[in-house]
């Protein structure tokens, strides 16, 4: 029944040699890889907006673009900083070259586990962060909906997963018409708006009623502490709105996946996507200075689209499409954590598990585990995006910066030609994205970053423990140094606790592996049981020896392992074969009605040293 229900929902298994990519062009390439980066100019300004309402009215409102603008200019230049660095890490890595691998190739593999770790750490937050942004976006325009945030981004979070269990795949129509059509939306909003600023005409935003909203849970009324402004709080704003470089490492990630010239190709599409995303982040900035203000009932977003396009069907295509192209992004995530996952587990780090495909050739346990973990901190955190954010952008930056590093130290070794350049490049970008790195760890230790400054060394030594408890298995297992050992003597136990066919099916497979070598053992526990089992013994049991152990505990295990015990101190080379006859009712909820003693048994020998265990099944009928 099990294995119908996973059929259902799943689907039948695909042949390995169907595992193939489709090669992407540049336009579909945007779709596929830039979904998670662009998508974030839904929420990045807002995040900025929030922090800054701590100030007051003098930073809410039109007030506060006297900040935000500059705050968005400094971020606009880090992109494209970054942006210039990861197009020298394309050109250096043609087949894919992921924080992970960058690290691990050129600063060695501690470095590299710390990325790796950073970079999983960001998979599970980026599901989290845009399945909560895109629900809001949803109840934004549906406001009925905000009550039920948390169990609909659950079930996005469900539906996603078992679409990735299914095999969802590359399709470019599939991942292009939710990013253009959000593309299109943002950018024909922006530019009306600059439209209606040119000829005069007044962009009114209207928030919606009720408090001004902060970080975190924090809302502002009339009579609300402020704090002033300070260096602080605008490095708190800058350090949210660094939400708007989250992503821009999935294009480096995959090359492989782009038409030839692929890294030609992938360096193009970054550059794409960098002016893409810094129009509409700028964009959404400069919008808001018409009276957007942060709200828990509707997103920034919402507010500019209502008051630029007005009530109707483009706020309401808006919404959808930037609802459809952040739970894109998380889609994505579902394709690089699973990957990078493998990766990692087969350099012996995470269990071999996670290299494994599944029926539908993904790798299956890095989706559930992805899946579990990501509604996990949407349960936590209230589906609320701004309670995400202070961990979000540790991870990232994080990763940035070790990747960058990792791209001047290859750089230096080389020597290639015009390594001078790459190197200067590279080198701008992992100084500028350290100093931002540790800008968010200050400005966010107390809203949350402080978990992720601790998960991430957790787990790193999460990895160096199964890493070692794989070299210790090795070295365990290795023939290298080993004598052939002599031949072994095999003794069979089979424990009886009443003769019928499945007992009898037990002795007869015993006899064949041992002949003349096998006891049979009976845990005395009632008087009569055991005398009927001793009369029929003489006719059922043929040569078999009948050994009746008391237990005036009532105990099952402990005397059978004592037995087992005492036998094997009599023998040398002697290996002990615990045959347990079984019989399997035709029905599962039979199993139910009766003891599982071989269950029982099999656990106590688990683990001791010299046991065989072996279950011979009797199927019943009816």
């Amino acid at each position: 029944m099990i294995g119908e229900l996973k059929r259902l929902m799943i689907g039948t298994p695909l042949e390995t040699a169907r595992a193939v990519h489709e090669r992407l062009n540049k336009r579909t390439a945007l779709a596929v890889f830039s979904s998670d980066a662009m998508s974030s100019a839904s929420y990045a300004t807002e995040e900025i907006l929030r922090h800054l309402a701590l100030a007051g009215p003098a930073l809410i409102g039109a007030a506060a673009f006297r900040y935000s603008g500059p705050l968005g200019g400094l971020i606009a230049l880090l992109l494209i900083i970054v942006v210039f660095s990861y197009r020298q890490t394309i050109a250096a890595y043609p087949k894919g070259g992921g924080s992970y691998i960058v690290c691990s190739e050129n600063l060695g593999r501690m470095p590299g586990l710390i990325a790796g770790a950073a970079l999983l750490t960001d998979y599970i937050l980026t599901v989290a962060v845009s399945i909560s942004a895109g629900v809001f976006a949803l109840t934004s325009l549906i406001k009925s909906l905000a009550p039920y945030s948390v169990p609909i981004a659950i079930i996005a979070i469900a539906l996603i997963a078992l679409a990735n269990l299914r095999g969802l795949r590359e399709s470019g129509a599939l991942f292009a018409a939710p990013t253009y059509v959000f593309l299109v939306m943002v950018l024909s909003m922006i530019a009306y708006g600059i439209f209606r600023w040119i000829t005069g005409d007044t962009i009114t935003i209207v928030p919606p009623p009720g408090p001004v909203a902060g970080p975190g849970e924090l809302e502002f009324g009339p009579n609300s502490h402020y704090e002033p402004i300070s260096i602080f709080l605008l490095m708190a704003s800058f350090a949210s709105g660094c939400a708007a470089l989250t992503g821009i490492e999935a294009i480096a990630d995959g090359v492989p996946a782009f038409k030839k010239p692929e890294a030609h190709n992938a360096r193009v599409t970054l550059v794409w996507m960098a002016f893409f995303l810094l129009t509409m982040f700028l964009g959404v900035t400069w919008l808001s200075s018409y009276g957007a203000v942060p709200s828990n009932e509707e997103s920034l977003l919402s507010q500019i689209g209502r008051g630029v396009f007005g009530e109707g069907i483009l706020h309401t295509i808006l919404q959808f499409a930037t609802a459809g192209i952040l739970f894109l992004a998380a889609n994505t995530a579902f394709a690089d954590f699973p990957r990078l996952a493998s990766f990692i587990a087969r350099d012996r780090f995470l269990p071999r598990q996670f290299t494994s495909l599944g029926d539908r050739l993904v790798f299956s346990n890095g989706i559930v585990l992805l899946a579990g973990a990501s509604a996990i901190l949407v349960i936590i955190f209230n589906a609320r995006v701004t309670n995400l954010i202070p961990l979000y952008a540790v991870g990232v930056f994080l990763g940035f910066t070790l990747s960058q590093a990792g791209m001047v130290r290859r750089w230096f070794r080389l020597k290639e030609p015009g390594w001078q350049r790459s190197a200067f490049f590279n080198g701008l970008g992992a100084v500028t994205t350290f100093v931002v790195l540790w800008v968010i760890i200050i400005a966010k230790f107390l809203e949350g970053a402080w978990m992720v400054v601790l998960l991430i060394p957790a787990i790193v030594l999460l990895f160096l423990g199964i890493h070692k408890h794989y070299v210790n298995t090795a070295k365990q297992l290795s023939l290298e140094g080993l004598e052939p050992p002599p031949p072994l003597r095999n003794t069979v136990v089979v424990p009886v606790s009443t003769l019928h066919r499945g007992v009898i099916n037990a002795l007869k497979y015993a006899e064949s592996i041992a002949p003349g070598n096998v006891i049979a053992v009976h845990v005395a526990m009632d008087e009569v049981q055991t005398a009927k089992l001793r009369e029929k013994w003489g006719k059922w049991g043929g040569t078999t020896q009948l050994v009746v152990l008391d237990s005036p505990y009532r105990s099952l295990v402990r005397p059978l392992i004592r037995y087992l015990d005492e036998v094997d101190r009599q023998w040398n080379n002697d290996i002990i074969t615990v045959v347990l006859p079984e019989f399997v009712p035709a029905r599962w909820w039979h199993a139910l009605l009766h003891n599982q003693t071989a269950l029982l048994i099999k656990g106590a020998l688990l683990f001791r040293k010299n046991r065989v265990v072996t279950s011979v099944p009797y199927r019943l009928d009816q």
